[in-house]
């Protein structure tokens, strides 16, 4: 009987993999088979079911069509140029276009026998192609990173805003005041401050109005930096296109408004925005929070923890019941922090529940609750009724009055998880926030788990951070030990192409406080913060300063840094 495989014919690449024994002739069969069936290219298969090693299949090709071996992590890439090809044929052909000269398009390719890839790219640029041979698993990670990256540079723009100008004599409604043709360059501004943003990772975009001018500006790594000043008379459009998006009122100007946006970025990835609208003295200030999902899915070991720490925490959300409470000021990273404990006890057999103002991220498995004051769902109603759908863990976005302690504390002591926040600067201090809300000193001592304070500090950047030399009398009034001076290494920032000014990314400092025995009878005894505070440093429980230098001893961030977020 003859074999399906027999009628196979093998390509040239596939022979040469066959000569090497890289493959043996039935498996590269039925891998040219099933690849055929898949829709795949042949190289692109085998390296996926990890047939052959992706460096063999490229040097094997390198030597059987006399094809220099590129390297893709060493070339420099245009990305206009990956436009002038589809998404379509780039994933299709698995072929990415990289530069042009002249009339020729060097185009990457894992398999040179792949003429049609070729013959389809030169057809629809009407551009001679040329192959640039590169290895597989290399141009499957730049095909992806090129789709999903826009170029959002709005320099381009400038020319097509400054030709929109407005009687200055007149104010007309959003509405009324453009043609569709002429709010296209509004729409297309307004995409790629969102889409710059999103590139930048930035956490929030501000659109401001004020008497003589209009600025945009970004939130990255905690800090704000104008990226764009278009034409004051264009204020109003920008507003009003951003509303729209946000399907709020835009005939409504005189009280805040509150909208959500979501983007879809690429076909695996969609971005959410959180927007509010607040009217200022010269027009509407638009202020935008980037909510990203996948910032909720970091990992406990990528936020920061010392090992301790973290060990600290993860007993805490493993236990059946009990209040856990992170505190800090906004933008410290809080929600995260809580939805990376949550994502670690997210399982089947739980029935999880959440209560937020607003939801920020959307979790799988999670049901979450959005506040609405106006209809009289608060933190205070939503606890209540979750209490009564049988729920094993609760999440209360922040406590803010003794309504919601005083529920929260008590699913805490019938057998529940509950998770919170509160606004204090230390974890000592949230325990006698909670009795000067009115929560009785017995309450907090028998419910409180742990309280974890956290701070965000920018992270150094790892290709241009430098050693700074710095006196030993300096170092010792930060807080160093003389003891590791001599060992001890301080790095600053300098500033390169990858960072924003020597900083690239953020990483957590924390105080994580389980509550001891000996701090519930200093609760039960109305003890102040102060004595909390002693107490938590007799049990070796470090303070945000120290974690601080902890990471500048790690060669993580900078004294200037540290100072920022924890100096008093």
């Amino acid at each position: 009987m003859v074999t399906q495989n027999t009628q196979v014919h093998l390509s040239g690449l596939a022979l040469r993999l066959i000569r090497d024994e890289l493959i043996a002739e039935e498996d590269a069969k039925t891998a040219q088979q099933a690849a055929k069936k898949e829709k795949t290219p042949f190289v692109t298969h085998l390296v996926t079911k990890e047939l052959v090693k992706s460096q063999d299949i490229g040097y094997a090709a390198s030597q059987e069509f006399g094809a220099p071996l590129f390297d893709m992590d060493a070339m420099e890439f245009d990305n206009s140029i990956t436009t002038l090809v589809s998404e379509k044929l780039i994933t299709q052909h698995h072929a990415l276009p990289l530069f042009k000269r002249g009339n020729r398009l060097f185009v990457a390719v894992s398999d040179p026998t792949n003429l049609q890839a070729l013959d389809e790219i030169k057809f629809h640029t009407n551009l001679s192609t040329e192959t640039i041979l590169v290895e597989e698993d290399k141009l499957t990670k730049y095909i992806e990173k090129q789709l999903e990256a826009t170029d959002t540079s709005m320099s381009d723009l400038d020319d097509e805003l400054e030709g929109l100008e407005i009687d200055d004599g007149t104010t007309p409604e959003p509405e009324d005041s453009t043609s569709p043709q002429d709010d296209a360059p509004v729409v297309k501004f307004v995409n790629k401050v969102l889409l710059d943003a999103i590139n930048k990772g930035a956490s929030d975009i501000h659109f401001e109005p004020y008497e003589y001018n209009f600025r945009v500006r970004f939130r990255q790594d905690g800090m704000l930096s104008e990226v764009a000043a278009p034409p004051i008379s264009l204020a109003l459009r920008i507003i009003a296109r951003l509303k729209v998006m946000s399907r709020m009122d835009i005939a409504e100007r005189r009280v805040p408004q509150d909208g959500r946006i979501k983007m879809k970025i690429s076909k695996k990835r969609a971005i959410d925005f959180r927007v509010n609208s607040c009217p200022t003295l010269f027009g509407e200030k638009v202020v935008l929070r980037i909510l990203d999902p996948t910032s909720a899915q970091i990992g406990v070991d990528a936020l920061g923890f010392e090992e301790e720490q973290k060990k600290m925490f993860t007993a805490a959300i493993s236990k059946p019941y009990g209040l856990v409470l992170v505190t800090g000021p906004t933008g410290s990273g809080k929600t995260v922090s809580l939805y990376t404990g949550l994502n670690m006890i997210n399982k089947p057999d739980l029935n999880i529940s959440t209560a937020e103002d607003p939801v920020e991220i959307n979790v799988m498995g999670i049901n979450q609750v959005n506040m609405n004051p106006k209809q009289g769902l608060t933190f205070a109603e939503a606890l209540r009724a979750f209490l009564r759908q049988d729920p094993d863990v609760i999440m209360v976005g922040e406590i803010r009055d003794l309504e919601t302690a005083e529920i929260a504390v008590k699913a805490a002591q019938t057998g529940h998880l509950v998770l919170s926040t509160l606004h204090t600067n230390d974890a000592p201090q949230t325990l006698t926030r909670l009795a000067n809300m009115g929560v009785p000193p017995f309450n907090i001592a028998s419910s409180v788990a742990l309280i974890m304070a956290q701070r965000l500090a920018r992270r150094l950047c790892a290709k241009c951070k430098t050693l700074v030399d710095l006196p030993k009398e300096a170092l010792l009034e930060e807080g160093f030990r003389e003891d590791e001076l001599d060992e001890l290494q301080v790095y600053g920032p300098v500033g390169c192409d990858a960072c924003t000014k020597g900083y690239k990314g953020r990483v957590g400092i924390y105080q994580v406080m389980p509550i001891s025995d000996v701090m519930g009878r200093i609760i039960m005894e109305n003890g102040n913060s102060i004595q909390l505070g002693d107490q938590a440093k007799k049990e070796g429980i470090n303070d945000l300063r120290i974690s601080g230098l902890n990471k500048i001893r790690a060669g993580l961030t900078s004294i200037e840094e540290i100072n920022r977020v924890t100096k008093e």
